[in-house]
């Protein structure tokens, strides 16, 4: 039996036992019919579940699609050209290609088939780190793409506790949070389940292997460290210890105010080393950092508050109990960040979208700092619903 014929089952295989109960996000949204599509996205998000839905909802198991990952061992004796000119002789018209970045030259080989088979559409996915653009094969012109977060608070009562809510714009949330989270509270307490979405919610590995989340959860994050930075960005193995002491004290603290100099001392590398490590940790999505510019953010600007990406990696990472201002910290970044700027300010913990004004804190938190500010919000953790500019923080995992 021949090779391309092994991925032809594998891909009826993994079709036939795809779930389409939940459904992320991203489903309804991206552009399918681009003819190079590209999602990007930290291990275990549900990038490939992503695509295995998209192809089952809209091909079934026609053979006008086929999936394929990168890491198949069919690649170890086959180039991505030859399986693309065996699949469009066979009449294929849409190729997911997973795990792009484990392929050597892959941005070369997909800018050969964009331009070689005009009626061929490719999307594929990769690392976080992925770049599109190299001294090579530019993508940029030719690639839409995407980067895709895990779980939201909305989702995760879908997916995890058959609640079923629709996605609320942070304008409607500032406008009417009152009303809407009054409806949601006659019908379902999501409240009751949030403290759960901020310890296990944010992957959706995590219902298959409960006793030992925080463990792949730590995996992850390892191989990240140490396999794709060294391969996409060249980090030194050295580098590699210094990095998981950086991110325990992350893990550790209050909001984490970084002194950028004092870090190299202590690490006992260069201040641009600091900065380069960090910007690379946010691209791979294990941080989040905000600026005061968010517009003129250089490789050389510090960032003046540096956060784990996601809650969860916070419970995974720290050895005690996270501190709990981090976490509501954390949770209000990572989930409005995903449609909107968020920059520093010296007056309150956010601003977004260099409108809207933000002090994020537990439900006895004062308004002090809002006083003089237009478009001020209090954000109270441990609220189920509120009243005028306080607004529950739970809310804001509504967003997508």
């Amino acid at each position: 039996m021949q090779n391309m014929e092994m991925i032809q089952i594998r891909h009826v295989n993994l079709i036939s036992q795809t779930d389409l109960g939940f459904e992320r996000y991203l489903l309804h949204s991206l552009p399918w019919e681009q003819r190079l599509l590209g999602v990007k996205g930290a291990r275990g998000v549900g990038k490939t579940t992503l695509f295995l839905q998209y192809i089952k909802k809209t091909y079934g198991i026609s053979p006008q699609a086929l999936y394929v990952s990168l890491d198949n061992l069919y690649f170890s004796a086959h180039t991505l050209s030859d399986l693309v000119e065996d699949f469009v002789n066979k009449g294929g018209e849409h190729l997911f290609v997973d795990e792009v970045h484990k392929y050597p030259n892959w941005s070369v080989e997909l800018k050969n088939i964009y331009d070689n088979y005009p009626q061929l559409k490719v999307a594929f996915t990769g690392s976080s780190l992925l770049e599109i653009v190299n001294a090579r094969a530019d993508l940029s012109r030719r690639a839409l793409v995407f980067e895709m977060q895990g779980l939201s608070f909305r989702e995760f009562l879908k997916f995890r506790h058959q609640i079923d809510l629709p996605p609320i714009s942070l304008e409607e949330i500032l406008e009417n949070h009152t009303r809407i989270a009054l409806d949601i509270q006659e019908k379902y307490k999501p409240l009751a389940l949030f403290e759960e979405y901020l310890k296990v919610g944010y992957f959706p590995f995590y219902d298959s292997n409960r006793l030992f989340y925080y463990k792949q959860l730590q995996e992850v994050i390892t191989m990240i460290l140490e396999i794709e930075l060294p391969l996409l960005r060249k980090t030194e193995a050295s580098m590699l210890f210094k990095i998981k002491q950086l991110l325990y004290i992350i893990s550790q603290s209050v909001p984490f105010k970084p002194n950028i100099s004092a870090l190299a001392n202590k690490i006992l590398v260069t201040r641009k080393t600091v900065v380069d490590t960090l910007l690379y940790l946010e691209e791979a999505g294990i941080l989040n950092m905000i600026y005061k510019d968010n517009f003129g953010v250089s490789l050389l600007q510090k960032p003046e508050k540096i956060y784990l990406e996601n809650t969860n990696f916070a419970f995974a990472l720290s050895s005690t109990e996270p501190n709990i201002g981090n976490i509501r910290e954390t949770f209000f970044l990572n989930q409005i960040k995903q449609q909107h700027r968020v920059s520093y300010s010296e007056k309150v913990d956010f601003t977004v979208n260099e409108t809207y004004w933000f002090e994020i804190g537990g439900k006895n938190k004062g308004k002090s700092q809002l006083v003089g500010l237009d478009n001020a919000y209090l954000v109270q953790d441990q609220i189920a619903i509120g009243v005028g500019n306080t607004i529950p923080l739970w809310l804001f995992g509504m967003l997508y």
